[in-house]
């Protein structure tokens, strides 16, 4: 198998424990090992001239007998390329800014056809492709050296972490809980501005295996509900709390409309990562889980999570995509 590493702008080679309320109960789902392939970048140089009569075709070509570009069209590349550099200052400003060691790798444009997901073997329930149900994963299959960072329920509402995001152009997905962003929802319309996707994680939290299917319904319809009312748009993610789920917790959710329950392979908190897989390592395509958390239950901040969840990420090559745009 051969590693492709990404670089960054200076050129250098550059878990599952949740925690809610209180403490996350450990799951019973068995992992395998994602794919370490990346795929490389070419670019190509544009050259520029004089008029077609001073200079010589080579050898075997004939002469050129249309017109040398116009003005417009290099003062159009010109453009582009001053663009391009004034993009890349903010970014490694802006990495500066926020107390980065490297600057974040841009990642690829997501792919035309999206890929077909699939429930992770182990993590199936009864009849789960005879009813339809909602596939559950925990890595987009992609060949890419690309993670995709999740953050759930919404506790912390850290205008620094909106910032922060903000100017490091970093793309992550929300999922969120009623009963705890109910007195701000005004902070998620913020990150909904940005770009972020608000997905749904039910009313208040709970286990949903100990409920009965009525009352899993009414969590996550529910909260379909409320980002609809509050935010304009029906999710079609859907994340279980402490990542628990039975067969009844699927059909609810598809009843709700909802298409996905992605899971996570690795878990970032503010002092340390946790893993699912046995080589305690990221993989290509790797769905990443952290908190809207503080220093209430953190020793430190969410942009304090972040500069870890950037370090680790950036140091072995992998750039942050945004997981709606590959479902």
């Amino acid at each position: 198998m051969r590693v492709v590493v990404q670089n960054d702008e200076n050129g250098a080679a550059v878990g599952w424990r949740g925690r809610g309320p209180g403490r996350r109960p450990r799951g019973a789902v068995r992992g395998g090992l994602g794919l370490l392939v990346a795929a490389a970048l070419a670019s190509g140089c544009v050259q520029g001239g004089g008029s077609d009569a001073d200079v010589r075709p080579a050898l075997g070509q004939q002469q050129s007998s249309s017109a040398p570009p116009a003005a417009g069209a290099h003062a159009e590349l010109l453009g582009a390329g001053t663009a391009e550099k004034a993009a890349k200052a903010a970014r490694v400003a802006a990495a500066k800014r926020w107390g980065l060691d490297r600057v974040p790798l841009v990642a690829p444009a997501p792919p035309a056809k999206k890929p077909r997901i699939t429930t992770r073997d182990g993590f199936e329930v009864d009849d789960h492709e005879e009813l339809g149900l909602p596939p559950v994963f925990t890595t987009i299959p992609t060949k890419k050296k690309i993670v995709f960072l999740t953050i759930d329920d919404g506790a912390e509402k850290d205008p620094a972490f909106l910032r922060m995001m903000r100017d490091l152009k970093i793309p992550y997905s929300a999922f969120l809980s009623n009963y705890l962003v109910k007195d701000d929802y005004g902070y998620f319309r913020k990150m909904q501005d940005t770009g972020v996707v608000l997905n749904n994680h039910t009313l208040h939290h709970p286990y949903l295996p100990g409920l009965s299917y009525a009352e899993q319904k009414r969590e996550i319809c529910g909260m379909q509900d409320v980002i609809e009312k509050r935010y304009g748009r029906r999710p079609t993610l859907f994340r279980p709390p402490y990542g628990n789920y039975n067969q009844d917790t699927l059909r609810a959710a598809k009843a709700c409309g909802i298409k996905y329950a992605p899971l996570w392979d690795e878990e970032v908190f503010v002092d340390h990562w946790e893993y699912r897989e046995w080589d305690q390592d990221l993989h290509p395509g790797d769905i990443v889980l952290s908190h809207f958390r503080g220093r209430d239950d953190w020793k430190g901040t969410m942009p304090d999570m972040i500069r870890r969840f950037l370090k680790k990420v950036t140091d072995k090559g992998y750039a942050v995509a945004r997981l709606e745009d590959y479902l």
